[in-house]
């Protein structure tokens, strides 16, 4: 009986010691990754690739990746002491998801099992996962990914193993999209009705309206431009050498990867779609709307979408579409110009032209033709409450948005033409309680400080090395104008939730859009050359969201290579340091802001570069 008494210790204490032994190796098998059920990141270095352990975390898309992967990261973290937590490193997402846009997932459509109305492109608006959802993972860069071609050779030509996707070349063969020319992908000009190139189009459009030697850009009066269905963006590249700017939009449909090639080309676009919400543009935005067999139903509830395009044209702004209605003689082509007709008479716009294929409206300037149509015609005007400004999340009307009292007066907006206007106080600034002399004091202020950016970057920025920048809170644009002799364009947010003043921005004849950066952005990854975040950070930090959610989100919008401006407090560049490894990030330049003018010192710029990786997944498909 003894020794079976111990016998059976024995075994007790050989069982403990198997299962600490198994505890700890899965313990290793979940912090280091594995090469079976992983990757690993593999960074360029000078001469060599380096490990960088770190690997994507299970399979399965319920899986537990959405989780945070440590308790002490749903915190901010800023008030962490020396030993707070510093993340080694973050799971690298699968190479499946080295496009993901979390915002526009149908993945995550189709598991929320959401209820949505497709005639309605429900499913092509914003849904977002809830941040226990999210992939807090590194997203990783196709096989081969190479540095972007620099701008203005991007706008005719992209690497093919950067958006390794050829359908469009294909699909829209006789309308010269896209051609696929060895490692390239080049970008003819064409387009649905514009098959022999943008250009040529452009022009066209310019001498129906009779502008002077057939330049769109009418001596700067007309600046400002929203493509709606936009393609691959060729209409939009094509104006900017006309100092225009177009805002081309396209959802993320069956021809998927459009703006994606739109942003590779360095062509100003971003992902979007007419269907329940409103745009995220203030009224009064845009001089022109354009639409190139975009394939939308303006007729539809009311004419509830040709509505918004009124809500965001300026007074006595123009929508030129080129489409079947307005040319084809077939029976169902006559009925709907005929209702289409009839809707714009009613909404008080006129045909400014019409030519072979496109038929070109323009609204009215002033508020009298609304004020004199019949009781209950319809569509009706807004109600005096409405806010034709207020766009986050808020569901379009079908009601005619008529112009403030200063527009109506005016006659117009009473902007000056470009390029003064970048420089000129808006009338709009009133609104939000801004006086000429601030608007100015801002814009020196901000000329000053990227002066000092750019001092800050020279050692590495030669004049094509930026393209596609983004103002992360914009305020009233001066960043993006302090910017205007670089060959550069800006996309300028705006919070949701503070002042509204990205009427300002577009009234300078600027580009933006509203965001909340609480929530990912609409756009894929890899889109941006430099991102800047002025106080992004101690915003959210009032707000309780994670500052390591957006740290991961601006690297997912980031190209490899790029640049990261961040001027905020001092702890919260402490916080930003202490993830740079785990980002392959590495810091670039310091700057205290004390000896600028106007600056209580409270402020650091800290400016980070990130590295280019691959997978070793990715590595392997590229041998």
């Amino acid at each position: 009986m003894t020794r079976g008494r111990s016998d059976a210790a024995q075994k007790k204490r050989l069982l403990t010691s198997v299962c600490i032994v198994a505890v700890f190796l899965v313990f290793l098998y979940v912090y280091f990754g594995s090469k079976s059920s992983g990757e690993s990141a593999l960074e360029y270095g000078s001469r060599s690739l380096r490990k960088l352990g770190s690997s994507y975390l299970g399979g399965d898309e319920d899986s537990d990746l959405g989780h945070k992967q440590d308790e002490s990261s749903v915190k901010f973290g800023l008030d962490d002491g020396e030993d707070g937590f510093s993340p080694k490193s973050f799971p690298v997402c699968d190479d499946r998801h080295s496009e993901l846009i979390p915002c526009l997932d149908r993945n995550l459509i189709y598991q929320s099992r959401l209820k949505l109305d497709l005639s309605l492109m429900e499913h092509y608006e914003r849904h977002c996962p809830l941040p226990e959802k999210r992939f807090n993972c590194l997203i990783p860069p196709p096989p081969g990914y190479k540095v972007p071609l620099k701008w203005p050779k991007s706008r005719d030509e992209v690497w093919k193993v950067n958006i390794p996707h050829t359908h469009l070349a294909t699909e829209k063969s006789d309308q010269n999209w896209m051609v696929v020319k060895g490692e390239r992908i080049r970008f003819p000009g064409g387009g649905t009705h514009f098959h022999y190139g943008a250009d040529k189009y452009i022009a066209s459009i310019a001498n129906m309206l009779n502008f002077s030697n057939n330049n769109l850009n009418n001596e700067g009066r007309l600046r400002t431009v929203f493509d709606v269905g936009c393609g691959v963006a060729s209409f939009g590249g094509y104006l900017l050498s006309s100092d225009i700017i177009a805002m081309s939009l396209a959802p993320n449909d069956v021809h998927q990867n459009q703006i994606q090639f739109a942003l590779e080309r360095g062509i100003p676009a971003s992902l979007g779609v007419l269907g329940t919400k409103r745009l995220p543009y203030p009224s009064r935005s845009f001089e022109l709307a354009h639409c190139s067999r975009c394939r939308i139903d303006w007729l539809q509830r009311d004419g509830i979408l040709l509505l918004e395009l009124d809500r965001v044209l300026r007074p006595g702004g123009y929508f030129a579409y080129s489409s079947p209605e307005a040319y084809a003689q077939d029976e169902e082509d006559l009925r709907i110009w005929k209702e289409m007709s009839a809707l714009v008479e009613r909404m008080c716009w006129r045909i400014a032209a019409k030519r072979n294929q496109t038929v070109i409206w323009q609204k009215p300037l002033t508020n009298d033709c609304y004020l004199e149509r019949e009781p209950g015609i319809q569509p009706p005007l807004c109600r005096s409450d409405d806010d034709p400004d207020a766009v986050w999340g808020v569901p379009m009307e079908a009601c005619i948005t008529p112009y403030s009292e200063h527009d109506h007066q005016t006659r117009g907006s009473g902007l000056a033409p470009w390029p003064a206007r970048l420089t000129s106080p808006p009338p709009r600034l009133a609104d939000l309680g801004y006086t000429s002399e601030m608007f100015e004091k801002d814009t020196e202020l901000w000329r000053q400080r990227v002066d000092n950016y750019w001092n800050l970057l020279s050692p590495k920025v030669k004049p094509d090395s930026l393209r596609n920048l983004m103002d992360m809170k914009a305020h009233l644009g001066s960043f993006a104008a302090a910017l205007k002799d670089k060959d550069v364009w800006v996309m300028n947010v705006v919070p949701e939730d503070g002042p509204k003043t990205l009427k300002v921005v577009f009234d300078r004849g600027l580009i933006g859009t509203v965001h909340n950066w609480f929530e990912s952005f609409s756009t894929y990854p890899r889109t941006y050359d430099l991102l800047h975040a002025w106080t992004v950070f101690s915003d959210i930090e009032k707000k309780g969201c994670s500052g390591e959610d957006l740290l991961l989100e601006m690297d997912r919008i980031l190209r490899p290579t790029g640049f990261i401006i961040i001027r905020d407090k001092q702890h919260v560049i402490d916080f930003v340091k202490k993830y740079l490894s785990a980002l392959h990030w590495e810091a670039f330049a310091t700057a205290d802001s004390s000896s600028e003018p106007g600056q209580d010192g409270d402020e650091v710029v800290f400016v980070v570069r990130k590295k280019l990786w691959l997978t070793s997944e990715s590595l392997r498909d590229t041998e």
